[in-house]
């Protein structure tokens, strides 16, 4: 079905995605009420649909428009099945990072363990909760790849795609084992900004731009072209997501603005901090930034510290630079209105936020 409205609104866009997920995932319901595998569809489906800013599947849908094709279903569904990927990607990063909260409710590893001690079953809650929480992952990956499959391109359309959403798979699960390393390693900027290339920025931004445009029928050059775009652009969407972690309102945010502190991650914002505190400084931030038992006292003198040595407005500099260099590729990319004004709009949304 093609919509005769200029869908040019993000959220009319978002309610055709949502409506897609809604309708892929019901049709994956248990296939008995008794085969035990209810609560983990009832689950999946509440994450995916309870929030999110779907810029993956606006990207996409945009990278294809941008190339001149028409608005229709197929783009539509290939474009929304990107956001059970992202569902894959936040529910297992939850896991590594410990953290409880996830867009204003409990992350799917908390429900899991909460399930397992109200219904006071044996062994660890925890333990239950990590291992029901991975399988939820994994299925959400899988999905993602039905989906993107079924979505009604001809095959020659879709085979472009598939290889840059295959090698954006890859980077997503590099990029997490970087993060991983790099809490162990030297906490530096350089390692903590290749963290954010590989685990978010490309698949924020540049692979599902990309894979809009590969399945537009853009040539090799033209897809290449678009990084130029994404990768700035994904690099100050994680950079802002790392102020937000540390200064953000979490009853904005949905989450904790204690997790990246308690869990010592390596962001470029805490790397920054550590280069150019004092020596005092430096110290706290070491005995503060990493404790799990971190309060919000604690908490309140780091980010003072931050503030002091200068590295938040480093990162809000790193930002706004990022931002505009993603602007001028855009000019550059020569795509079709209104792509081209609608990926302007994205940029700002992408990095002037408060979620």
């Amino acid at each position: 079905m093609t919509v005769t409205v200029a869908p040019t609104d993000p959220a009319l866009l978002r309610g055709r995605f949502d409506a897609e997920l809604a309708a892929f995932l019901d049709a994956r319901g248990p296939g008995r009420p008794d085969d035990g595998t209810g609560t983990v569809h009832s689950a999946l489906r509440r994450f995916v649909l309870a929030g999110g800013k779907r810029l993956r599947p606006l990207f996409c849908y945009w990278g294809w428009r941008g190339f001149g094709c028409p608005d229709e279903r197929p783009i539509v569904v290939a474009a929304a099945s990107l956001e059970l990927f992202h569902a894959f990607a936040l529910i297992h990063d939850d896991i590594v990072d410990g953290s409880d909260r996830r867009r204003g409710a409990p992350t799917l590893h908390r429900f899991f363990a909460d399930l397992h001690e109200r219904s006071g079953w044996r062994g660890d809650p925890a333990a239950y909760g990590r291992q029901a929480a991975v399988l939820c992952g994994d299925l959400c990956a899988t999905w993602s790849a039905q989906m993107f499959h079924g979505c009604g391109l001809p095959p020659e359309r879709l085979r472009g795609g598939q290889v840059l959403l295959a090698r954006m798979r890859s980077e997503v699960i590099a990029g997490e084992y970087l993060d991983v390393v790099a809490a162990a390693g030297d906490g530096s900027v350089a390692s903590a900004l290749a963290v954010v290339r590989l685990k978010t920025a490309r698949y924020t931004v540049t692979r599902p731009v990309q894979i809009g445009a590969a399945l537009a029928g853009a040539t090799p050059a033209e897809v290449a072209a678009l990084a130029g775009f994404g990768d700035p652009l994904g690099d100050a969407f994680q950079l802002r997501d790392d102020v937000l972690g540390v200064f953000g309102d979490p009853a904005v945010t949905g989450k904790s603005n204690l997790d990246d502190l308690r869990e010592g991650k390596p962001t470029v914002l805490l790397a920054l901090a550590r280069a150019s505190a004092s020596p005092a400084g430096v110290a706290r931030l070491r005995e503060l930034v990493g404790d799990p038992a971190l309060d919000q006292a604690g908490a309140a003198e780091v980010r003072g510290i931050v503030e002091e040595s200068g590295a938040r407005e480093a990162v809000e500099r790193m930002i706004r630079t990022r931002a505009d260099a993603a602007v001028v590729a855009l000019d550059a990319a020569g795509l079709a209105e209104p792509a081209r004004r609608v990926l302007a709009a994205l940029v700002e949304r992408a990095v002037d936020r408060r979620e």
